[in-house]
C-alpha cells in the first residue's frame, strides 16, 4: 500500500463524531479519503472531528442522522453523495451498548439495541448500495467480540452484534461482485479513560486475561478497518476479531 491508498476515495462513517468512530474517520482521512460522519446529539464533537479531518487536507462534513430512521438515513446518504460526488466506503460504526440482566430485560431495551446495532447497518448499506456498486466500493461493519462469545449481562447487545456478523456475510454474498463487505469485531477497547459502561476497575482485569497483555485501543480498530478499506477487494465476508487474543 502507498501512504495514502484511499486517495480520491470518499467514505461515510456512522457515529463518527467521537470514540472509535472518530478514530476510524481520522485514519481514513490520513489514508487519503474524504470523510463524512454522522452523529445524533454530539454536535460539538462532530464539528471538531470535521475540523480535524480538514486539517489533514481532506474534505469532510458532518450529517445529523438517526440510523434507526429510513428517512434520516436516506437524507444522510444523499447529502454525502451530493458533497463528494461518489461514495466508495461505508463504515457502519454507530451502535449502543448496555448492561442489563437477561431475566429482567424489557422489550423496549431489546428494541433500542437492535434498532441501532442491526437495523441501522442494514438501512445504511441498502441506501448506499447503488453508489457503492457504481464505485466498486466496500462496506465495513463494526461488530464485537460479544457477537462471538456470550456475555450474560449483555444478552441483547451480544445478540445484536451476532446478527450484524451474519448480516455481514449475507451482504457479502448479495452485494458481490461489485461490493466487498467485511466486519471488524473489537474486544475490550480503552476509550480515553472511560470504562466502556462495563463497570469500574475492569480494564486491568481484561488486560491480564489478554494474551497480548494489554487492552485494545482505538488505533487498533481503525487500522483493522483500514485493512478492509484499502486491502484486497477479493477479501469479503470476513469477521476479524481485534481483541489481542482475549476470545481464544
Amino acid at each position: 500500500m502507498t501512504n495514502q491508498p484511499l486517495s480520491g476515495k470518499s467514505a461515510l462513517v456512522t457515529g463518527g463524531a467521537r470514540r472509535i468512530g472518530r478514530g476510524i474517520a481520522l485514519a481514513l482521512a490520513q489514508a487519503g479519503a474524504d470523510v463524512a460522519i454522522t452523529f445524533r446529539s454530539s454536535h460539538a464533537e462532530a464539528d471538531q472531528t470535521v475540523r480535524d479531518i480538514e486539517n489533514l487536507g481532506r474534505s469532510s462534513l458532518a450529517v445529523e442522522c438517526d440510523v434507526r430512521s429510513e428517512a434520516s438515513v436516506g437524507s444522510a446518504v444523499t447529502a454525502v453523495v451530493g458533497r463528494f460526488g461518489r461514495l466508495d466506503l461505508v463504515v457502519n460504526n454507530a451502535a449502543v451498548f448496555e448492561s442489563a440482566p437477561l431475566d429482567s430485560l424489557t422489550l423496549d431495551q431489546w428494541n433500542v439495541v437492535f434498532e441501532t446495532n442491526a437495523r441501522g447497518p442494514f438501512l445504511v448499506a441498502r441506501e448506499a448500495l447503488p453508489h457503492l456498486r457504481a464505485a466498486e466500493g466496500r462496506i465495513v461493519n463494526i461488530g464485537s467480540l460479544g457477537g462471538i462469545h456470550a456475555w450474560a449481562g449483555h444478552a441483547h447487545y451480544c445478540a445484536s452484534k451476532a446478527a450484524l456478523h451474519m448480516l455481514t456475510q449475507a451482504m457479502a454474498k448479495a452485494f458481490a461482485p461489485e461490493v466487498s463487505v467485511n466486519c471488524v469485531a473489537p474486544g475490550w477497547i480503552e476509550l480515553d479513560g472511560e470504562e466502556n459502561g462495563r463497570g469500574s476497575g475492569q480494564a486491568a482485569h481484561f488486560a491480564a486475561k489478554t494474551p497480548m497483555r494489554r487492552n485494545g485501543n482505538v488505533e487498533d480498530v481503525a487500522q483493522a478497518v483500514l485493512f478492509f478499506a484499502a486491502g484486497p477487494h477479493f477479501v469479503t465476508g470476513q469477521v476479524l476479531t481485534v481483541d489481542g487474543g482475549l476470545g481464544l
